[in-house]
């Protein structure tokens, strides 16, 4: 049993401070606090911090500073899932982690071309739907191509859907808010194709014309009591790691 309690004890040490920098609180090159203050703090030996550390390391969100000890790193190739980015929000109220932000932003209605995320979206090919895309970065880099392809009738409650602006808030939450329907995520789905000459365009991918460039895809669908509402397509910038925060 104490083994167990053990690998328990590090594993929340990590997450704790996985979301501290995740969510600003604790931002690149800031020191991590003290193996010994840590141990005090959750009541565990350094040893189980030590592992925890450990952990944060390997992820590539610490690094050893001569002199200084362990810091917050840098991550421009570092990028985090549709799930992961629904925590933070729901957690932090943060629409953007540490060192994040986004650009290219454009909204418009158009007919769904992908077989794909019509049927996810219960339409027939074809049909209208509000399109926004946008391009996050870290620490200036681009690293998705996000694209949301909502469902026609979200505009009646949400007309502001079609400002390419951001909304300094998670859309969904307006929605809920005038409509008392409740939104509920699907379990992303991730894969892999070639990547379109505009998305290696919008990450600034330097390619040959007829070079193929594989990227990770992930996509989220979200209903509501209704059917489906939204579907949401993360394209990955090549070299870039995801991120799934617990």
């Amino acid at each position: 049993m104490a083994k167990k309690d053990e690998k328990a004890g590090f594993a929340d040490i990590a997450a704790h401070y996985r979301r501290l920098i995740d969510d600003g609180t604790l931002r690149p090159g800031d020191p991590m606090p003290s193996m010994t203050k840590v141990g005090e703090k959750f009541g565990v030996t350094v040893t189980t911090v030590n592992r925890a550390y450990r952990i944060l390391k390997a992820e590539g969100l610490t690094l050893a500073k001569p002199g200084v000890g362990t810091v917050v790193a840098s991550r421009p190739k570092v990028a985090h899932t549709g799930a992961a980015r629904l925590r933070r929000i729901a957690r932090s109220g943060k629409l953007y982690a540490a060192g994040e932000t986004s650009t290219n932003h454009t909204a418009a209605v158009r007919s769904c071309a992908d077989a794909d995320i019509a049927d996810q979206l219960g339409i027939e090919l074809h049909d209208e739907v509000v399109l926004r895309t946008r391009v996050f970065l870290r620490d200036g880099v681009p690293t998705v191509v996000a694209l949301s392809a909502i469902h026609i009738r979200a505009l009646q409650a949400v007309p502001e859907l079609l400002q390419d602006e951001p909304f300094g808030r998670f859309w969904q939450q307006i929605y809920t808010e005038r409509t008392g329907r409740e939104v509920t995520r699907l379990p992303e789905r991730r894969g892999a194709r070639l990547a379109a000459r505009s998305e290696l365009d919008a990450l600034d991918v330097v390619a040959p014309p007829s070079a193929a460039v594989p990227v990770l895809v992930l996509m989220s669908a979200f209903h509501d009591d209704e059917g489906p509402l939204e579907v949401w397509e993360d394209v990955y910038a090549p070299g870039v790691w995801q991120i799934e925060d617990q």
